[in-house]
């Protein structure tokens, strides 16, 4: 667990947390920005999620996925709406790198429509075509706009 004040908290969920996990992505499901995982995708993925908590109501959700020994992915990454412009967007996402670094990835990449937060970051853009097609056929197959897809594609190197 890390602490960021008094009031603000990044836990690693366990699984009483599905219920926080899904009640602060799912505006941004409904939206289509985050792809919706249901109970069981959650349930299987856990350990690579962290929460925040701001007077122990969840505020943000980010997940690291890994695609291989050198390469990760933050997704379902998302903040309340009432929440934004407070900084726990950037501390969740540095503390997603901070693991990622610690497990041994080289490089974590980014499908948003967030660009200039993420290159904020240090993320930098690249194609599209450059992203893992298991990403492409595990993930965006399953979004409605594929494959009309108008997210950004960004990478940092750790």
């Amino acid at each position: 667990m890390k602490f960021y004040g008094a009031n603000m908290k990044i836990i690693k969920p366990v699984l009483k947390n599905i219920i926080d996990i899904e009640e602060v992505v799912k505006p941004f499901v409904d939206e289509g920005i985050i792809l919706n995982r249901d109970e069981d995708e959650i349930a299987t993925n856990i350990r690579s999620y962290q929460i925040v908590y701001k007077k122990n109501v969840p505020v943000g959700v980010g997940a690291l996925h890994i695609f291989s020994p050198f390469l990760g992915e933050i997704r379902s990454l998302g903040v309340k709406k009432e929440y934004h412009g407070r900084g726990i967007g950037k501390k969740l996402v540095l503390s997603l790198l901070k693991e990622a670094k610690e497990l041994g990835l080289k490089e974590v990449l980014v499908l948003t429509y967030q660009q200039k937060f993420f290159e904020k970051l240090g993320f930098r853009v690249i194609a599209k075509e450059a992203v893992p097609d298991k990403k492409i056929w595990a993930d965006c197959i399953k979004c409605k706009f594929f494959p009309n897809c108008n997210e950004i594609a960004l990478i940092i190197s750790l």
